[in-house]
């Protein structure tokens, strides 16, 4: 389970960088919670803050009771991060990604030997999996990522913009491989702008724009209080009341992403 308790996130500056604006939310086992909202909108910022990537500037997050803050160690081990923007060795194949990273997690090598041949199998790795990733394709080294985040078989998965940068075959095998996860009882938190995706994969969604939670709920409940006939038109809606409902600076007033930049 993860727990997120009115979590802030401020930069240093002139003025104050607000990234994330008193965000609350919960994933609980067996569920795929979307984190929904434009680039820039503090979707990124607050999966790094779960990860223990980032640390907040206030609010709470556990994960399965941990705190993300009192014991990062012990976080790590619970979760497997997955982003479009983590970068693999590309020196090492991807049967080396999964020994380095499962000794980090506390694995031996037995135990790693058998989540290799589990994840090779199940991933359809075989035929690269001692290939330098330097000369995988996209598609490949996505694979590698998500083996890299599943070897230590963690409770608990993160997945930052997942299927962002990938062909079409590839990004169906990995929504399938997260509903997979989540009929195994996982507790997934994924951030999106593919309200499509979204729709198909999330049990829960919460809407996020310059940093504040708009709406959450299931995508049901949020097309009945948008009035809207899909996600898409549903967020765009939220979004759009949202902006309009903002003081100018003409009026005086600060907007609610002042100050914020894309995170």
């Amino acid at each position: 389970m993860i727990e997120v308790a009115a979590l802030r996130k401020v930069y240093p500056g002139d003025p104050p960088v607000v990234a994330v604006d008193e965000v609350s939310f919960t994933a609980r086992p067996g569920q795929i919670f979307g984190l929904l909202g434009p680039n820039g909108a503090g979707k990124t910022t607050t999966l790094r803050i779960v990860s223990t990537i980032l640390r907040p500037s206030g609010g709470s997050v556990r994960v399965d009771g941990v705190s993300v803050t009192e014991d990062p160690r012990a976080v790590r081990r619970r979760i497997g991060f997955l982003s479009a923007g983590t970068a693999l060795y590309e020196r090492l194949s991807p049967r080396e990604h999964l020994d380095y990273f499962g000794r980090l997690c506390g694995l031996d090598s037995a135990a790693i030997r058998e989540r290799t041949d589990a994840l090779a199998d199940a991933l359809a790795m075989e035929s690269f999996l001692d290939r330098p990733c330097g000369l995988l394709s996209t598609g490949q080294k996505q694979k590698t990522s998500i083996a890299r985040a599943l070897v230590h078989d963690p409770p608990v998965l993160v997945f930052d913009e997942p299927t962002a940068g990938l062909d079409v075959l590839v990004a169906r095998a990995l929504v399938e491989r997260i509903e997979g996860l989540r009929d195994a009882r996982r507790t997934i938190v994924l951030s999106t702008h593919i309200m499509s995706e979204a729709e198909r994969l999330c049990d829960v969604v919460a809407v996020i724009h310059r940093g504040r939670i708009l709406a959450e709920g299931s995508v049901a409940n949020l097309l009945d209080r948008a009035g809207a006939p899909n996600l898409e038109e549903a967020f765009f809606a939220l979004v759009r009341a949202a902006e309009e409902s903002e003081p100018t600076a003409s009026e005086g007033g600060v907007s609610a992403g002042a100050g914020q930049v894309d995170r």
